[in-house]
């Protein structure tokens, strides 16, 4: 146990007197001599990741600065898909065809979300100096483009019952019984409609980097989206006003001085 300790402390002490020689090296890496013991002060920041969240996953983008000692404000591009809650798949296991596809009965619409805002983050809780964890209260707002895109799906042709040809799905005339299967993603890009929205999010932010250079962070939240003109996305339901969510971001970056 004793020699134990003895090698921890040798460690210790080399690993401090390496710290103390690389900052008096000029050409040591910057990432290299900014621990959070250091406490290097960097105003701005960049990062992206990715977000997970109850209907679905999309990609994110940040890029912010510290305003104060406290707060830091943040602009911010998501782009996400969105499901409904009322979706259910359906899989052809009994279908003549072994490779048909599964497809989401009813389903009239792809939706997707475009968001572009701006946010702050309130330090509730920074890193002690051997690291840690630093956690922020993080509330977001602002512009919400839901994107509608027609459902297609192979449909049986009663005159040639052995070649299905894709169609955007029509629940008055698609029964199961001559659904294939889905379509490729492709059909129906051509056919997209706009839904201009708003949005905000609220949540804690847990930034785990070790330097002050390299962001890591998790984010954990509730995120909701308005339109003021509904979204349809599955027959027989309600058209939405508005999608609500929580949600998952995992983001990587870094934080700079220059520019």
């Amino acid at each position: 146990m004793r020699s134990f300790l003895n090698i921890i402390i040798t460690l210790v002490i080399f690993s401090s007197w390496t710290q103390l020689k690389a900052q008096d090296n000029e050409d040591v890496r910057f990432e290299e001599i900014d621990t959070i013991l250091n406490k290097v002060i960097l105003k701005k920041e960049m990062m992206g990741g990715v977000m997970l969240h109850f209907h679905g996953l999309g990609l994110i983008f940040r890029k912010g600065y510290n305003a104060s000692a406290f707060r830091k404000n943040l602009w911010e591009i998501e782009f996400t898909g969105m499901k409904s809650n009322k979706e259910v798949k359906i899989t052809n296991y009994f279908s003549t065809y072994y490779n048909a596809k599964s497809y989401i009965l009813g389903k009239l619409n792809k939706i997707y979300i475009l968001r572009t805002g701006i946010g702050s983050q309130k330090l509730l809780n920074t890193k002690p100096y051997w690291g840690g964890v630093e956690v922020r209260l993080a509330y977001y707002g602002g512009f919400s483009l839901g994107m509608a895109k027609p459902y297609y799906l192979y449909i049986l042709n009663q005159e040639n019952f052995y070649t299905p040809e894709p169609e955007k799905y029509d629940p008055e005339k698609h029964f199961t019984e001559i659904i294939y299967g889905r379509a490729p993603w492709v059909y129906g890009l051509d056919e997209v409609k706009f839904y201009p929205g708003v949005y905000v999010k609220g949540g804690l932010n847990f930034d785990f980097g070790v330097y002050n250079t390299s962001i890591k962070s998790l984010e954990v939240g509730v995120a909701a989206d308005g339109y003021p003109i509904p979204i349809p996305v599955v027959a027989n339901i309600p058209e939405s006003y508005y999608f609500i969510a929580g949600y998952l971001n995992f983001t990587f970056g870094k934080r700079y001085n220059k520019f």
